[in-house]
């Protein structure tokens, strides 16, 4: 007799697919930015990301992938437990990760002279990698120390800790796990306000204290707003990823926890949820690498001048007044200024100013 495979398992297999994909794209994508981007803590950071995701992805969706074809695969006590372990490490392992890629952003914007100080780069993100790796397994493999224990959920589907135990010892392993999520998303969160506070208070003096066209602090000035920007789009973005994916599950920790009521559909929908981060997360450093962050910033600076080009003739017939006898007066200064020796080797040096070329942020 011919088994048929049931619909729903269409779901899993897409989501391994787009988590394989997009993760190995970020991978690839990375590999190829240039020596200097690849020294920054920030560069580290991102690829033990991917590379976390990319594993989760790969060890756990086969064995779900599995059970869609055989629904007593999940009836192996050891295999159970072993689902129910990828599940709590990988995602407890890229919400410890995010924060510190957003700790990083903290210190060197917030506290440079600190994160100068500490000696943070790529050596130092390496090692705080593997302090989460260690950490995270030893938290992750207290349920099997005796701690909790691992049941497999009504869909027959995956594996996840008795969130409904009514001992002492695994509910406070039910009620650890959930706090420590959420501790890492309030504060994940908290670390880029911050930050995002910061860089306007910066932008403000920035407008407050103009500087002349053309010079190194000018162009210094337009450069780190360009990465500063590209930063904090990348940074919010995930904030919103990992809000809106890891929520639910924390969410419903608690709730099985605390209520002892079964709701196997919400529960189910949020562990799927929290699946997608892992799918999520390589895209937006694809989509928002630096190249093409620029080529939209650029669009919508073209969009915004059309518009503000649109004004009556006497406004415009005024600004072109103003335009002509601005270009007189650049003009006289440019003759000026070739005929001194003195003001093409200043304009050497500041075009040589190492300042110009620093990097904050990788692709």
């Amino acid at each position: 007799q011919v088994r048929i495979v049931p619909t729903p398992m269409a779901v899993p297999v897409l989501m391994f697919a787009g988590g394989v994909i997009g993760n190995i794209t970020a991978i690839a994508a990375l590999s190829g930015s240039n020596q200097g981007r690849k020294s920054s803590a920030f560069f580290a950071l991102v690829c033990g990301l991917a590379v976390t995701d990319l594993l989760g992805t790969c060890l756990a969706s086969p064995i779900t992938i599995a059970t869609y074809l055989d629904r007593n695969v999940l009836d192996d006590r050891n295999l159970c437990e072993f689902h129910s372990f990828l599940l709590l490490f990988f995602g407890v392992a890229g919400l410890s990760i995010i924060f510190a890629m957003s700790g990083e952003r903290y210190l060197a914007i917030c506290c440079p002279y600190t994160y100068q100080r500490c000696g943070i780069d790529k050596y130092f993100a390496r090692k705080c990698l593997f302090c989460i790796y260690f950490s995270n397994i030893v938290f992750c493999c207290l349920p099997v120390m005796g701690m909790s224990e691992s049941t497999c959920q009504p869909s027959q589907t995956w594996c996840f800790i008795n969130w409904r135990a009514n001992e002492l010892l695994p509910a406070a392993y039910s009620f650890l796990y959930a706090s420590v999520s959420f501790l890492l998303i309030l504060m994940t969160i908290i670390l880029n306000f911050a930050v995002c506070g910061t860089l306007l208070i910066m932008r403000r003096r920035k407008v407050q204290n103009p500087v002349t066209r053309g010079s190194t602090r000018a162009r210094w000035t337009a450069l780190s707003s360009d990465v500063e920007a590209q930063m904090m789009t990348v940074l919010m973005v995930t904030s919103v990823v990992v809000l809106g994916c890891s929520a639910p599950l924390v969410v419903r920790v608690f709730a099985n926890q605390i209520t002892q009521k079964e709701n196997s559909q919400a529960d189910l929908a949020a562990i799927r949820i929290a699946a997608v981060n892992a799918i999520l997360d390589p895209w937006i450093y694809i989509l928002l690498r630096r190249t093409l962050f620029r080529k939209v910033r650029k669009f919508s600076k073209r969009v915004y001048s059309s518009r503000k080009s649109k004004t009556p003739c006497s406004q415009s017939d005024h600004h072109q007044g103003l335009a002509a006898t601005k270009g007189t007066l650049q003009a006289a200064m440019h003759s000026q200024a070739g005929s001194s020796p003195s003001s093409s080797s200043l304009s050497g040096r500041k075009a040589q100013c190492p300042a110009c070329s620093i990097d904050f942020i990788d692709d």
